[in-house]
């Protein structure tokens, strides 16, 4: 087991080591890219680049800036943005992860329930009207943008019925949980439903297909001859075989959207994210910061991969071999 988790943990640095080469070269050695033009601004005279290639070490050779960058990025950590002169790279990021972590983490929880809820009733009620219900309310979930959806919530809750019906719902933003529990809660709770809509469909339709395999499985037919209860069956054998892939899912999706992907979810609700922050500087085209987004979404993708492939080892001897 140890074997395994040194050779994934080296992959995964090699993984995270290829990121950081490719987004160095597509952003500061691509033919016709020049990060000076974008740092000295417009109309800028030859001198002042020369000048600013030299300040920012852009005339160095590209394995060096490579180098200097990554230096400056995890070494030192002085790396600083080259659109807001002076603003370090790293603690803008760590300023924005709460947020994210917050924003998924709380979403992660609701579709979560809501999956194994809806799946659950779904296969137990097969061949009722519920089944098809709880499907197309998956459909119909994963069928809607995420952008659109928040745009709507935010119509319906911050102008058209804000002064009725949603008057208790505070502007848009984000309020620390530190600073006051409740507008935390407050602030996040539709973005949560937002981000939830799309995941709990996806969930309750693999939660349904696996109990579904599972009922015909073998040892079911034990069970069942030993004389449990259908409930007992569903819940403490079926349910509980079924959410191997469930986890493995979860992990992916959950690394992802720590990593950035809930992008458009903090974009809609103005929640200061590592997504929007990413957003913002690809915008700007604030190339440090742009490295420092991408190397921190790949961490936790790769991080993710890695947690579930030695979950799988542990479940499983057979993929230790592999």
């Amino acid at each position: 087991m140890a074997m395994f988790i040194g050779r994934r943990a080296a992959a995964a640095v090699f993984v995270l080591f290829t990121i950081s080469v490719l987004v160095f070269l597509i952003f500061f050695a691509t033919p016709g890219v020049d990060p000076a033009a974008r740092i000295a601004g417009r109309n800028a005279d030859p001198a002042t680049l020369m000048q600013v290639r030299h300040e920012f070490g852009l005339d160095r050779p590209i394995p060096i800036r490579y180098g200097l960058m990554m230096e400056h990025l995890f070494v030192q950590r002085d790396l600083t943005s080259f659109v807001n002169r002076g603003a370090l790279v790293i603690p803008q990021i760590l300023q924005a992860v709460p947020v994210t972590l917050s924003l998924v983490a709380g979403a992660a929880v609701i579709w979560m329930v809501l999956g194994l809820l809806m799946g659950t009733a779904a296969a137990a009620r097969r061949g009722t009207a519920l089944d098809p219900l709880m499907m197309l309310l998956g459909v119909v979930g994963v069928s809607i943008p995420v952008y659109w959806l928040g745009e709507v919530v935010n119509l319906l809750t911050q102008s058209r019925w804000h002064s009725g019906l949603f008057s208790w719902v505070p502007p848009l933003g984000y309020v620390g949980l530190s600073q006051s529990p409740g507008q935390w809660a407050l602030h996040l709770l539709f973005p949560w439903l937002t981000l939830a809509a799309l995941y709990a469909g996806i969930y309750a339709r693999i939660v349904r297909g696996e109990i579904l395999e599972a009922l015909n499985e073998d040892y079911v037919r034990t069970a069942r001859a030993k004389g449990l209860t259908e409930r007992r069956i569903l819940i403490r054998h079926a349910l509980r075989c079924s959410l191997i892939p469930v986890v493995s899912l979860f992990g992916l999706d959950f690394g992802a959207l720590v990593g950035g992907s809930a992008l458009l979810t903090e974009v809609v609700f103005g929640l200061p994210g590592v997504g929007k922050l990413t957003f913002d500087s690809l915008q700007n085209l604030d190339l440090p910061v742009i490295m420092g987004c991408v190397m921190y979404a790949a961490f936790f993708v790769v991080l993710a991969n890695a947690v579930v492939d030695v979950l799988y080892a542990a479940l499983d001897p057979r993929v230790r071999r592999a």
